[in-house]
């Protein structure tokens, strides 16, 4: 099935920096390493007693149960810091051509602080920022966002972590009940997004890069933001997705699957791009490019 995507329409509101990006674990693969490979490592570490042994969240959930609710977090954190960090001089690294385009806002569901090393490897000032979902976050950890006056700008922009970072173990959304509890963290509260951020999910394109559909994270991502969507249906999104059920199903089954999907995400106004994130990127790069020259 041919992808949809208005390419045009992409390029014409990056370049006029109304179009935040959201990354996604895909955005650092061959980099840190699989959800489901660290919860194969953690199951067989911990004794996950269950069949699901590659579902991090849900092998999180019994780490956190069985040993200590922030043990999990610190784990990963620690594998972290055990991995190198994205070659930024390659032009289809997805943080790289990021970084290349003038936006004032980034959206990450990442714990890694790659997209504010890369925006630093071009030259510019970026503040890192996270959503306060928990009351220790709320208590301990301050906001720029709370500074009168403070605006991003694509020569100073904020990277902003909706399900934490690993500088601080407390705001990561990893578990089961983790997930559930920011779920209702932030249905909960309307002002929990400082509102530069809700702007930038209404008034703005959004493009997500390095999701599949099946993970918790888009998921949970997804139920979150319906709600800021639908007030932005004047404008057209765009998901980078992974092809369903990978390559276990007839072409038959995929295209269905991809036309049900195509559906369910058009009601939102959002364009699907079936493929990986790396065949993205080098397609925008590409078209990205080719405006500048036109200029």
């Amino acid at each position: 099935m041919a992808d949809k995507i208005n390419w045009d329409l992409l390029v014409r509101r990056i370049k006029a920096g109304n179009c935040t990006p959201f990354l996604g674990a895909g955005a650092c693969a061959g980099v840190l390493p699989l959800g489901r490979t660290l919860a194969q490592n953690w199951a067989r570490q911990y004794g996950y007693p269950l069949d699901d042994s590659s579902d991090l969240v849900r092998v999180s959930q019994y780490i956190a149960v069985t040993q200590d609710p922030m043990w999990p977090k610190e784990e990963i954190v620690r594998e972290f810091k055990k991995r190198g960090v994205p070659d930024f001089s390659n032009p289809l690294e997805p943080h790289a051509l990021l970084a290349d385009l003038p936006l004032p806002v980034y959206m990450t569901t990442n714990y890694d602080d790659f997209m504010v090393r890369a925006l630093r490897d071009r030259r510019r000032d970026p503040i890192q920022s996270l959503c306060r979902w928990n009351s220790y976050l709320h208590d301990n950890v301050p906001s720029e966002f709370d500074q009168r006056g403070f605006e991003p700008t694509p020569a100073n922009p904020v990277v902003f972590h909706l399900h934490g970072h690993s500088a601080v173990p407390e705001s990561l959304v990893l578990t089961e009940d983790d997930y559930l509890d920011f779920l209702v963290a932030i249905s909960g509260s309307p002002d929990l997004l400082p509102p530069r951020i809700q702007k930038a999910l209404t008034g703005a394109s959004l493009m997500f890069l390095g999701y599949a559909i099946t993970d918790w994270d888009f998921r949970v991502l997804f139920r979150s933001l319906v709600g800021y969507l639908e007030k932005s249906l004047s404008r057209v999104h765009v998901s980078v997705q992974l092809s369903p059920g990978g390559g276990d199903m007839t072409p038959e089954r995929k295209e269905k699957a991809q036309e049900y999907l195509n559906s369910y995400f058009g009601k939102l106004q959002i364009q699907v791009f079936w493929g990986t994130c790396e065949e993205f990127i080098a397609e925008l790069r590409t078209r990205w490019n080719a405006a500048k020259d036109a200029d």
